[in-house]
């Protein structure tokens, strides 16, 4: 199964409280290149607790896109705006593909466009 940070010694009920307080799972990006090349990726799986702020928590991978992905013409600039979009938004909420693969013991088919 895909690595979901930040969930280190909860249990089962203490993720289904934190769901039902507003948490939920996200994948943020960040945008390197090099270049001419352009790279966009996905991060890890991170469950943001209810309360807490996603955006927080994704100032990391806006920042290396800051850093590192405005470079590569054409795409650079594209992509980071994209990633910075979605960072900004507090990340891409896959919580429902998260549950399910717990349901069903497989790995999360997260959407990472």
């Amino acid at each position: 199964m895909a690595e979901i940070k930040n969930i280190e010694g909860m249990s089962a009920d203490d993720i289904s409280r934190e769901l039902q307080r507003g948490g939920k799972f996200v994948i943020y990006k960040y945008c390197i290149s090099i270049i001419v090349m352009t790279f966009q990726r996905p991060t890890d799986i991170y469950f943001i607790k209810g309360g807490e702020s996603g955006v927080v928590k994704g100032l990391g991978f806006s920042f290396i896109t800051l850093l590192f992905g405005w470079w590569g013409i054409p795409w650079g600039p594209i992509y980071s705006i994209g990633s910075m979009i979605t960072n900004f938004r507090g990340g891409t909420d896959v919580t429902a593909a998260v549950l399910q693969s717990f349901q069903t013991g497989t790995e999360p088919e997260v959407e990472t466009k």
